[in-house]
């Protein structure tokens, strides 16, 4: 065909499609062609911000330095992904310099060390607070023992190689009776591992009354099973007596007669609870031993402070038990440990464990916990172990706080008379009469929020529409921060 010829020739393309043709040879012609209509910018690149960042940081690692560039442009990619403006590169620099920095400094705001927080709940023991404040003497011993080397399995006087560190299990003894002690990780690691003297595959005989859940979702049965021995249940969940026991222990089924003290629930009504030198009395005739948990194990007379007697393990080693167990940062007051006191051979089996090993404390822990012990020994745990020192305060004085608090605070804060918990499963349902401050806020949620992330944290409780500081739980330095705190947040 001729050139004249086709331009004679008509068109048989329909009209709307040859406007789609030239919308698309539009498109294909256009120079962004094959890019997404709406692609988000770029960051930049790692070796861009990672030459700004070793120059503020010349003696960090340079492997490290790029790991946290790297973090901070993957966030920075999401965020423009997001429809986020650009970021100088001098500022993602300096948010790594920054993180860098963070992690260097243990004490820095946001970095690993969880923040410091002025608890106002009046509930002594708080468990999501880290329970108690140590001992000044126990940081500090435990400062020392982290800070350089020491004989910590050195005898000094043979140059080789001696017992671990022992000043902790020698104040137990002290102040227990025990003929010996031992110190492991945690209480629930000391009551895996005592009842693990059943033996392998041997019986363990609880009362129905006493397989309680000890905390983290741990419950006897559990740790009884996992030490590798049977249970055997008597008694009743209300009612067990000395009697129950007889027959497991007479046929010879069980070998380790396990007391648990429900430290975390009081059962009322009508109970009875089989008694413990009975008990052991019987355990010892058919050759099988007892093991107290006590859980919270306090070293002072609780009802010396108004409390409910707490029993302590001095007299429940007198009552018979062959080994008690139990916390060390519970009303104990000092760095989390558990506790094994009791008969010198019983305590070298513990000690042999394989299990032991896994089990023990670092040498901070050990110095921390012997300094703690060290303190009842000296007679200064009421005025020097946090824990006691709260527990210890009286309404007056507490009265005293809370009306100056308030009068500073100003006209929106008011003392109120209150009741504190000691908390972390100890005492359950006792209560030591306190005094405090409350506030009436617009949003008494509002303003608890707004003091949970102040620089210095103060966590307080909400009752109905008012905002309740407990002042038990506040150290007399504090005050003044509490004051700041309250009149800046006044207007929530």
């Amino acid at each position: 065909m001729h050139q004249s010829d086709a331009a004679r020739t008509p068109c048989l393309v329909p009209s709307r499609a040859v406007g789609r043709v030239a919308a698309f040879r539009a498109v294909c012609d256009d120079p962004r062609m094959g890019e997404p209509a709406s692609s988000p910018p770029r960051p930049p690149g790692v070796e861009r911000v990672l030459a700004l960042v070793r120059a503020r940081l010349p003696d960090a690692d340079p492997t490290a330095l790029a790991a946290v560039v790297r973090e901070i442009l993957s966030a920075e990619r999401a965020r423009l992904t997001d429809g986020g403006a650009p970021a100088p590169v001098a500022s993602l620099a300096g948010s790594a310099v920054a993180r860098v920095l963070a992690f260097a400094d243990a004490g820095a705001e946001g970095g690993p060390v969880p923040p410091r927080v002025v608890n106002a709940t009046g509930v002594v023991l708080h468990t999501n607070l880290g329970r108690a404040p140590w001992p000044a003497a126990a940081i500090a011993a435990a400062s020392a023992a982290a800070s350089a080397y020491g004989y910590l399995e050195l005898d000094e006087v043979t140059g080789r190689r001696g017992v671990r560190f022992r000043a902790a299990e020698e104040h137990l003894a002290a102040l227990t009776g025990a003929e010996a002690g031992l110190v492991v990780a945690n209480a629930a690691a000391a009551l895996l591992l005592a009842v693990g003297l059943a033996g392998r595959r041997g019986a363990v005989v609880v009362s129905r009354g006493e397989l309680v859940e000890i905390g983290g979702g741990v419950r006897i049965p559990e740790v009884v099973a996992r030490a590798g021995a049977r249970l055997v249940e008597v008694g009743t969940t209300n009612r067990t007596r000395a009697a129950d026991f007889e027959p497991p222990l007479a046929d010879g089924r069980a070998r380790v007669v396990l007391r648990v003290h429900p430290s975390n629930f009081a059962l009322t009504g009508f109970t009875e609870t089989a008694d413990l030198a009975e008990v052991a009395a019987m355990a010892h005739r058919h050759g099988a031993l007892v093991v107290d948990d006590l859980g919270s194990g306090a070293l002072l007379d609780t009802a010396a402070f108004g409390l409910a007697h707490e029993p302590t393990p001095s007299e429940r080693l007198v009552a018979g038990s062959d080994v008690v167990v139990f916390s060390g940062d519970k009303l104990v007051g000092g760095p989390q440990a558990g506790l094994i006191v009791g008969r010198a051979d019983l305590i070298a089996r513990l000690r042999r464990d394989p299990l032991a090993r896994a089990m023990r404390p670092d040498k901070a822990i050990l110095a921390g916990v012997a300094a703690t012990l060290g303190l009842y020994r000296a007679g200064r745990a009421v005025a020097d172990v946090p824990v006691w020192r709260s527990i210890a305060r009286t309404p007056d004085e507490l009265r005293a706080r809370a009306e100056a608090v308030a009068a500073a605070a100003g006209p929106h804060v008011r003392a109120v008379q209150v009741e504190s918990a000691v908390g972390g499963g100890s005492l359950p349902g006792q209560t030591l009469p306190s005094a405090g401050v409350a506030v009436r806020a617009a949003s008494a949620s509002r303003l608890a929020a707004a003091l949970r992330r102040a620089p210095v944290r103060v966590l307080a409780r909400i009752e109905g529409d008012l905002l309740v500081c407990d002042l038990r739980t506040v150290e007399p330095e504090d005050d003044a921060l509490l004051v700041r705190r309250l009149t800046l947040l006044s207007g929530l």
